[in-house]
This record gives C-alpha cells, structure tokens and sequence, in this order.
C-alpha cells in the first residue's frame, strides 16, 4: 500500500499523543503460532494501556490471528472513515482455510471490528513462502533506521523478488520507505515510493 501525505501526519499525531511502539507477530501456515516478538521502542506498552495509549503492530497482530487464524502478510495503522474516522490497524491475513481475509483493528481499544473475505488475486493464490519473517524485516528495517513502523506489506508480485515494505517514520519524524529482501534481509530504500 503506497502512503499519503495524511498518513504522515497520521503518524506524528499518534507519536505526539503517546507514542506507539512496534513489534511484529507472525505464523506459520500449520497454525502454529511462532510469534516473535521484537521491541522497537521504549514507551511499548505490555498488558492494559490507559487513555492516549495505542495498540501496538503486535497485539493488533494477536488481534486479527484469534478472529483469522493464518498468516498476516500485511498491516498498516490508517485511518477508517467507515469507522468514524478513528485510528485503525488494516492487516491482511491468508487464513489457514487458504482464503484471504482483511481484517480492521481498532488502534485505541485493540477490538477487532472487521474481519471480512478478500479474494486478493484469487482464492488459491496463496503468498510465496519468505524466508525472512514480517518481525524480521520489521528488526532489520529499524536497525538501518531507528523509528516507528506504520505499515509492512510483504510484495509478493511474481515479476519482482519477493521483499517485505516497511514504512518508517524515524524520531525526527522523517519517512522512510524501505524494502527488505525477503530471502538475504538485506535493506534498500524504496525509490519507486513518492
């Protein structure tokens, strides 16, 4: 998914307004959960959050793997205008009934208020197996530039590598768009995303 300047500025109010930490969560197609779980940030909430805290990548991940048990291939923190215009988590999820399913997850209370078929290239299009996990990339992303995630997105178009995109925005509130190679996790910048 490709980033508006609305997003940006999406981005500084939620790290304004309570900072929102990331992590990344990810399982296998057997259903098993191999979570992995990667601290980005010093202010990550763990357990209850109070009021202006957010919900971090990894518990809207928890969130849309117990409404959609498989494998998320994508999330994005966006805004819902069907959702009165609230914060939300956008996830991707290849369901281990080998369909595709979107899945909404509000980023103030971490309920899940959607979780709907996607047909998404077709139903058996399932996403090319990476070698490099969505934490992993989330890991390697941050190291070459310290921020907030905002979004991931593994690229699984058939005439390009398969990469993970990561967007990040750093703490001097720059973006960053970058790809990491989902076979070598090696980290470029994405040229192509204005």
């Amino acid at each position: 998914m490709k980033r508006t300047t609305a997003i940006a500025a999406l981005t500084a109010a939620v790290l304004v307004g309570g900072g929102i930490a990331t992590a990344a969560a990810f399982t296998g197609d057997d259903g098993g959960d191999d979570r992995g779980r990667v601290s980005q940030s010093a202010d990550r909430t763990t357990g209850s959050r109070t009021a202006g805290e957010r919900v971090t990548l990894d518990q809207a991940v928890a969130a849309a793997l117990k409404a959609v048990p498989g494998t998320v291939t994508e999330a994005e923190l966006d805004r819902d205008e069907d959702a009165g215009d609230r914060v939300v988590w956008e996830l991707d999820v290849y369901g281990t009934d080998k369909a595709w399913h979107d899945v909404t997850v509000d980023a103030g209370s971490g309920k899940v208020l959607s979780a709907r078929d996607d047909d998404h290239g077709g139903p058996d299009r399932a996403p090319r197996s990476a070698a490099v996990s969505l934490d992993a990339a989330v890991e390697r992303a941050l190291k070459a530039h310290p921020g907030t995630v905002t979004s991931v997105d593994l690229d699984d178009d058939e005439d390009e590598p398969l990469h993970w995109e990561v967007d990040v925005t750093g703490k001097d509130g720059s973006r960053y768009d970058l790809n990491v190679d989902a076979g070598t996790d090696k980290v470029t910048v994405d040229r192509d995303d204005d």
